[in-house]
């Protein structure tokens, strides 16, 4: 998803619409934390602008939208009259796909210009993309014994996946089958949005 497209389902009075949330996520919209927008984003005198490395600038509305919780993909897709694939689904549309490393320019994300493939753009390495499925062992997944069994094994629990690595993941890890996961409300990593359509 672009800004632009983002910025459609904020200018259509979705941060108010607890039909599009899921419970927890209303809940926390309702907490007073300020949730109306993407983390870095500013609506400023003369429009929307975005906090970058490099600091605050206008929004470009082509550039992926980063910075979003898996809440607001959650909402973003049921505005849109689709849903977050799962990571299954992810992993089957990215095969194939060049799993080469982001797009930044000028301490920020830049829109890629063509299809990776079949018409999907930006697959890979711009930035995170929310699935729907929780973070969950692989069948037949066994922990290994010691610290490393910890690391993957003890962080099962309330997480959502994400697929596609962003613009900050070293290059030699950007691989179709690369997971990671965090709690639905985590907005500060580079994590996006990619939505499905059941046909």
């Amino acid at each position: 998803m672009t800004n632009g497209e983002y910025l459609a389902f904020i200018e259509d009075g979705c941060y108010t619409r607890p039909e599009l949330w899921l419970a927890d996520a209303w809940t926390l919209l309702q907490s007073g934390d300020g949730w109306n927008a993407p983390l870095y984003w500013r609506n400023k005198e003369g429009g929307w602008h975005e906090y970058h490395l490099c600091g605050l600038a206008p929004l470009d509305l082509d550039a992926p939208v980063v910075h979003v919780s898996y809440y607001e993909a959650d909402a973003y897709a049921r505005w849109a009259g689709a849903r977050l694939p799962t990571e299954q689904e992810w992993e089957i549309a990215a095969a194939g796909v060049a799993a080469d490393c982001g797009a930044v320019g000028n301490e920020r994300l830049v829109p890629r210009v063509a299809p990776d493939r079949d018409g999907l753009t930006q697959m890979f390495g711009e930035a995170w993309q929310w699935t729907a499925s929780p973070y969950v062992s692989y069948p037949g997944y066994k922990p290994l014994s010691g610290v490393l069994g910890e690391y993957n094994g003890k962080f099962m629990s309330n997480q959502m996946v994400l697929r596609g690595g962003s613009c900050v993941t070293p290059e030699n890890h950007i691989r179709p089958s690369y997971r990671n996961f965090f709690y639905p409300s985590d907005r500060w990593q580079f994590s996006s949005i990619r939505v499905a359509r059941d046909l």
